[in-house]
């Protein structure tokens, strides 16, 4: 039989091999998760403006994302006050971070797409839901005004309930043609309404069951669209 000293010495040892291991494991996997997180966040960008596309994001192969991000795809981020900030692409810029910021020092990703109609805006949005974060990709066209896709999704929302942002895609197909300003020209974003639209062009159907993540998309629309407008009213000039 082993001495307690025997044990606890091969625990020990076993211990730190073992974390010796695992740490070797993600250092040397932190690469390919990066380029797998990465491609996600395209396909994901990308499934914004899935009607200009001849396949669907989710179905291409990281080689065929990466190919229309460098051939078609413009990336430009700009600070609060709409001006474009040189020497940064916008798959640069992480949102989550930048919310932690003063909303001065706040920076904006924008991702132009160049259609055979003109040039496409994809701008990035993000909020909360019932749980945890929530963000989204918006596209419009370069009016700055008709929705032309929209994609989303959550950390951690419920499953058949709030999830329906992300798993249920005719939750973003409500957006595609709503408009962002009203008849005069002044922002007043997309609602997210239960029980019924009244205005068609500027809201859509809140999720049945999940009326804080409506709430929580609604309120990330209006905020996170209205940081935008000064890089669209500079566009405009």
């Amino acid at each position: 039989m082993h001495s307690t000293r025997y044990i606890i010495t091969f625990v020990a040892v076993l211990t730190m091999v073992v974390a010796l291991v695992l740490s070797l494991l993600a250092t040397g996997l932190k690469p390919i998760h990066d380029r797998n997180e990465a491609i996600y966040n395209k396909k994901a960008i990308l499934s914004a403006i899935n009607a200009y596309l001849d396949e669907k994001p989710a179905n291409m192969s990281a080689a065929q994302v990466q190919k229309i991000f460098d051939d078609q795809i413009q990336q430009e981020v700009v600070d609060m006050k709409g001006n474009v900030i040189e020497g940064l692409k916008a798959e640069d810029i992480d949102m989550a971070k930048e919310k932690k910021k003063p909303l001065a020092e706040q920076r904006l990703p924008v991702y132009i797409y160049n259609s055979p109609e003109g040039k496409v805006y994809i701008v990035s949005v993000r909020g909360s839901g019932l749980w945890d974060e929530i963000w989204g990709s918006i596209a419009l066209k370069n009016d700055f005004n008709t929705i032309v896709g929209a994609t989303f999704d959550h950390k951690g929302e419920t499953p058949g309930l709030g999830a329906e942002i992300k798993d249920n895609p005719k939750f973003p197909e409500q957006f595609i043609g709503k408009t962002i300003n009203d008849e005069s020209g002044n922002y007043v974003s997309i609602d997210v309404v239960k029980g019924g639209i009244k205005e068609m062009a500027h809201q859509v159907d809140a999720i049945s069951g999940a009326t804080i993540t409506s709430k929580g998309v609604a309120e990330m629309l209006d905020r996170g669209l209205e940081y935008y407008q000064p890089f669209f009213e500079n566009q405009k000039k």
